[in-house]
């Protein structure tokens, strides 16, 4: 039989690729960190940056379980040491569920610096060693030895310290920015498990849920799986009960960076934020962001979630059905947000602009009711700012006021106020009655006549007899030397005055003194536009009479 025996090793630039390749942001090669002391039911986790005349290190010092000499040899530095063989999550003993599976986060810190001190204490032993990438990268047979020392320790202290130095990075560390970006890629923060960002020896920045969207405004939030069942999802999702998290929209759009729902596993990123295949060509996905836990992709036999954590792979049964599901809340949201955005743009509008709309349509007559309605909506519907919207309305509410066809026939003011509130109330008889009756008041107290009927306006107006004072409703015009009118078109404008006086008393004061309100109604012989009309008529009529002289004729 044989000897010979397969064999496989790996070559150093494979930990390049794993490592220094894949992760090249600090803030992505940190959360491998958290992580693995998050798995080691670590409390507390403290990262140090120190920048002191451009000399840059990385601290992150956590006080999780440790590790002994042999579970660095075993477990640590074993590259890829899969943590489960089937889709069963570790519990630590404090109860979490293990994040980590591919064995691969410690690789991620060569992706930001080239030398790394390793500090671990358990069970009254520390040791330390130093992890060098130029080092690594001369080994030829795939083997690396690191230098390590071991000491005593106090026997209560525990937790893994690790010094990352001689870093790739050029530019001043942010640890405001540093903790914002670290809390968009966990949802497992809270008082039992705390983390902090330092520079130097400032304050330390604590990092929560509430800081991932710290600068951001919300408008309307979905929260779910509560509110999966309002947006009428109709794609049956078995495992929709499971998809937990929030969605919200904001007034402004947000950053580029933000947009898209973020995917959690066991308080892991496991998919940046996207809309997972919805187009996007709707401005509304500049205002939508969130996050949802999907713990059970983590749980899957198939590892789905990719080595660098950017994204799951869609192409399995599992994962497209979830897609399925997610762009369905997408597009459903979408539309319940312009819904929803659409009121409320809608309420600010009319609160800034002080107009209760609904009762401004109400007193329009219906064509002129669906031409205001449909610029108020574009209005409401453009993306110009509310407070502008707000003063455009107002102008237009200024040109086509509640009543608008009274407005607009801009009635004499002691005509106004004789019909107006009659004709709002729609009792456009009884505004047209009153109406009269003012007028035949101010022609009969200007003329001083004792009539009150017509022949009061067939005795004052007009060519009157030679005995009989009258009102001439020209005569002003007449003295005027500009005015260049024949004596004959006066005359005619006279007569015009009594005729019309006698027209309207005869067509709508004798009818409305005579017959019941309610047959006058029924038979629509008299109108909310004939009210209008003959209301005009009365305010020319009435103007003539205002500008009238009583012309008493000499004595014989």
């Amino acid at each position: 039989m044989s000897t010979k025996h397969l064999s496989m090793s790996y070559a150093p630039n494979t930990i390049e690729h794993l490592g220094a390749k894949m992760y090249s942001r600090i803030p992505n090669a940190l959360a491998e960190l958290i992580a693995n002391a998050y798995d080691a039911d670590s409390e507390n986790v403290n990262i140090t940056l120190t920048d002191i005349n451009g000399v840059r290190s990385i601290c992150v010092e956590d006080d999780g379980m440790g590790m002994t000499f042999d579970e660095i040899n075993n477990k640590f530095l074993l590259i890829g040491r899969k943590r489960r063989n089937t889709h069963f999550v570790e519990i630590t003993p404090k109860g979490r569920k293990v994040t980590g599976r591919k064995g691969l986060g410690k690789l991620a810190l060569f992706g930001i610096g080239h030398h790394m001190k390793i500090i671990s204490c358990k069970g009254g032993e520390q040791v330390e060693f130093d992890l060098d990438w130029d080092d690594i990268k001369k080994q030829s047979t795939g083997i690396y030895n690191p230098l390590f020392n071991i000491t005593k320790c106090d026997d209560q202290k525990h937790g893994v310290t690790i010094i990352l130095t001689d870093l790739n990075r050029v530019t001043s560390f942010k640890a405001g920015e540093l903790a914002a970006s670290l809390s968009r890629l966990f949802s497992l923060f809270d008082n039992n498990f705390k983390v902090t960002v330092r520079l130097n020896d400032e304050s330390p920045i604590s990092i929560d849920q509430k800081l991932r969207y710290q600068d951001i405004s919300r408008q309307f939030e979905w929260i779910f799986p509560q509110d999966a069942d309002g947006l009428e999802v109709q794609f049956k999702f078995e495992k929709a009960e499971y998809v937990v998290g929030e969605i919200f929209s904001t007034e402004k759009p947000i950053k580029p960076d933000f947009r898209g729902i973020t995917l959690f596993a066991h308080g892991r990123l496991v998919n940046v934020p996207e809309f997972f295949g919805v187009s996007e060509s709707s401005h509304a996905y500049s205002y939508l962001t969130g996050w949802l836990n999907v713990d059970f992709v983590d749980e899957l036999p198939e590892d789905v979630i990719s080595t660098d954590r950017q994204s799951l792979n869609w192409d399995i049964s599992e994962t497209l059905a979830l897609k399925t599901y997610l762009q369905q809340i997408v597009r459903n949201i979408e539309r319940n947000w312009r819904e929803k955005r659409k009121e409320e743009r809608r309420k600010t509008i009319r609160k800034e602009a002080k107009i209760n709309t609904k009762n401004w349509y109400s007193t329009l007559s219906k064509k002129v009711r669906g031409s205001v309605k449909t610029v108020v909506e574009s209005i409401e519907n453009s993306e110009i700012p509310a407070k502008d919207c707000a003063k455009i309305i107002e102008k237009l509410h200024e040109l086509a006021p509640e009543f608008a066809s009274y407005h607009w026939r801009d009635l004499h003011p002691e005509i106004q106020e004789a019909s107006r509130d009659y004709y709002i109330d729609k009792n456009y008889y009884i505004a047209l009655h009153e109406a009269l009756k003012r007028y035949h008041s101010a022609v009969k107290t200007k003329s001083s006549a004792a009539e009150t009927d017509r022949d009061l306006y067939q005795k004052v107006l007009g060519e009157p007899p030679k005995r009989n004072p009258h009102l001439c409703v020209t005569k002003k015009y007449q003295n005027d030397s500009t005015c260049r009118v024949t004596q004959n078109t006066f005359n005619n404008i006279e007569e015009g005055q009594r005729w019309m006086s006698v027209g309207a008393w005869t067509g709508f004061r004798n009818p409305l003194s005579h017959e019941e309100i309610q047959i006058l109604k029924s038979s629509t012989l008299i109108t909310e536009q004939d009210c209008l009309d003959c209301l005009s008529i009365l305010s020319h009529l009435f103007k003539r009479i205002e500008e009238a002289d009583l012309i008493t004729p000499p004595s014989e």
